[in-house]
């Protein structure tokens, strides 16, 4: 009888270790909801000369809207307006020194030195309103883009001396004085890249606004004059080194300012309105690709987290089974271990 009392007792043992049910494996940890900095915004400025003005109406309309630039980069005139907003000024401030700026202050005539102006008071003036500050102590990341002469090498100027980068970056060839830097010599950083759009991805911008405010070859042209032969391919050649840029852009401003002169300073007022109106017409197309692009990110972001949500499971599971080491947790047979038995 004690034999099979122990055989009954041994044979309940085996049937209860079998029909019992497998600890449940420990719930998967819910990933949580994904929080993302914003979009950082970048500003590419092309260059134009007195059209520049139009930048300000630019970013006067983007700041009105809660659109707000992170990083900025400038070619030329863009490089002005540029180091000015990166130095803390809003809108209205430089709207402000827009309308009073007069132009013997940022023009110093030199006849007898490779260019008509020699632009150290340019340098001057941009350094005065940004506080003397170099670009490394500007409120927003600011880079100046001009054009090596001894090779053509497209320049970024992102440390240093911020007034003597614009300066740089602003010097039109036959127009202003080339300007040293070191052992080369600079000048318009819209003969490489007229409107900087890889500068500022550069500068880390997940999205670029550029503003292109360059002359466009259009209506009938003079093949009689030979200066007006000159320029139109300048401008020709410029527009097609233009495109290539501005199709990496996210967004692309064109303020119609094409019938402002290089030089017609006394179209500010015109120029920033256009600046206004072509940010205003565009702002749908920005809210709209900036919603895109966030939520692609957080898809993203979701995605990876899920992917490192599962790779931490499956790491508990192998180490959850490889603890069974009696028969009687092989009994039990738990489903996830299966592949391990």
């Amino acid at each position: 009888m004690p034999m099979r009392a122990f055989a009954a007792v041994l044979a309940c043992t085996l049937l209860a270790a079998c029909a019992s049910t497998p600890p449940a494996p420990p719930a998967a940890p819910a990933v949580a909801a994904t929080s993302l900095p914003p979009v950082k915004v970048g500003l590419a400025l092309g260059g134009g000369a007195a059209k520049g003005f139009a930048h300000i109406g630019v970013i006067k309309m983007l700041e009105a809207n809660g659109i707000q630039p992170a990083v900025v980069a400038g070619t030329s005139a863009g490089s002005v307006v540029g180091a000015l907003y990166a130095s803390g000024m809003d809108a209205y401030a430089l709207q402000e020194k827009a309308f009073a700026l007069d132009e013997s202050s940022i023009r110093d005539v030199s006849l007898f030195s490779g260019g008509v102006v020699k632009g150290a008071k340019l340098q001057d003036y941009v350094n005065q309103l940004v506080g003397n500050r170099t670009f490394e102590k500007l409120r927003k990341p600011f880079a100046a883009v001009a054009t090596r002469l001894e090779d053509g090498q497209r320049t970024v100027f992102v440390r240093g001396n911020v007034g003597q980068a614009v300066r740089a970056s602003s010097s039109i060839p036959g127009v202003f004085e080339a300007v040293a830097i070191g052992k080369f010599h600079f000048v318009d950083g819209g003969v490489v890249s007229p409107v900087p759009v890889d500068a500022a991805r550069e500068l880390g911008a997940d999205f670029v606004i550029a503003v292109d405010i360059s002359s466009k070859a259009n209506g009938a042209a003079d093949p009689s004059s030979m200066l007006g032969n000159v320029n139109r391919s300048i401008t020709i050649m410029g527009q097609k080194l233009g495109a290539l840029e501005l199709a990496r852009a996210d967004i692309v401003i064109r303020p119609g300012v094409n019938g402002i002169g290089a030089a017609d300073f006394a179209q500010k007022n015109r120029a920033i309105l256009e600046g206004e109106r072509a940010a205003q017409a565009a702002l749908p197309q920005i809210r709209a690709k900036i919603a895109a692009l966030q939520s692609q990110r957080l898809a993203l972001a979701r995605q990876t987290a899920d992917a490192k949500a599962a790779q931490q499971r499956e790491a508990e599971r192998k180490a959850r089974c490889a603890q069974r080491t009696g028969w009687m947790d092989r009994l039990r047979r738990d489903p996830e271990c299966r592949a391990e038995d």
